[in-house]
């Protein structure tokens, strides 16, 4: 199996001696989100079939969930935040476009909602979990919707964050820094592990905490700020916090 990166030119290496906790994203970093959401979508369009078909056959319409969730988040500029709420509202304006009650919004999201819990885990995500908290406390910090309980992983974190409950997230400081105090720490004391360049990585370096960038596949890095490790699984993550 791969080992970890070295840190890239220019960055500052790796302090382990530093790590008093770790903080993980969620979505792509323990499972992958994609066919989640898929399964979740297709979950709610049986939903619609049977409760609501004309929406139903309105958004078979190539184009049209997409065109929907964009101008519901144009709209709903203070929901920027919480993606169950923007799901919710795209649900309710495509009930009202088919002439349906926009009422069904609230059950037809929960039964997406549910299905959206139900994830499958990368196969290095449970024994990394094991072997991390073992060592440290973890805390999730996520801007998506997903339980850490509903999701099976919550016995291994102390806390968690999502954007949502939070009211801003990650690439944002706040959510990093309440992170490192849940568990009665600086950010400085808190090694981030997120797959997203941006949101993950430059969001938890501003914020004064060390950051690992967990890169599944080959992207090149783009930003100017660099993470102190690149790591292709959590196994490598484990390696390198061990070695």
């Amino acid at each position: 199996m791969a080992s970890a990166s070295p840190a890239p030119i220019g960055a500052t290496p790796l302090d382990v001696s530093r790590i008093a906790a770790i903080s993980l994203d969620l979505d792509d970093t323990l499972w992958p989100i994609w066919p989640t959401i898929e399964r979740a979508e297709r979950v709610l369009h049986e939903w619609l079939l049977r409760e609501a078909p004309k929406t139903a056959s309105l958004l078979l319409t190539p184009g049209v969930l997409r065109e929907l969730r964009e101008a519901t988040a144009k709209e709903r500029s203070d929901l920027a935040h919480d993606l169950s709420a923007l799901r919710r509202e795209s649900i309710r304006t495509a009930l009202t476009r088919a002439g349906e009650d926009p009422a069904l919004a609230d059950p037809a999201f929960d039964a997406f909602f549910e299905e959206r819990q139900r994830v499958t885990l990368y196969d290095d995500a449970l024994p990394a979990l094991k072997w991390l908290s073992e060592r440290y406390p973890l805390v999730a910090v996520s801007n998506g919707n997903a339980s850490i309980h509903k999701t099976g992983v919550g016995r291994w974190f102390r806390t968690a964050f999502n954007a949502r409950d939070f009211g801003s997230g990650k690439p944002h400081a706040p959510i990093f820094r309440a992170a490192a105090a849940s568990v009665g720490l600086l950010p400085k004391d808190v090694l981030h592990v997120g797959d997203d360049a941006a949101l993950d990585v430059v969001g938890a370096l501003n914020a004064g905490m060390q950051a690992a960038w967990l890169v599944r596949d080959e992207r090149p890095w783009e930003h100017g700020a660099r993470p102190q490790l690149i790591v292709p699984n959590l196994h490598a993550l484990c390696i390198a916090l061990g070695a």
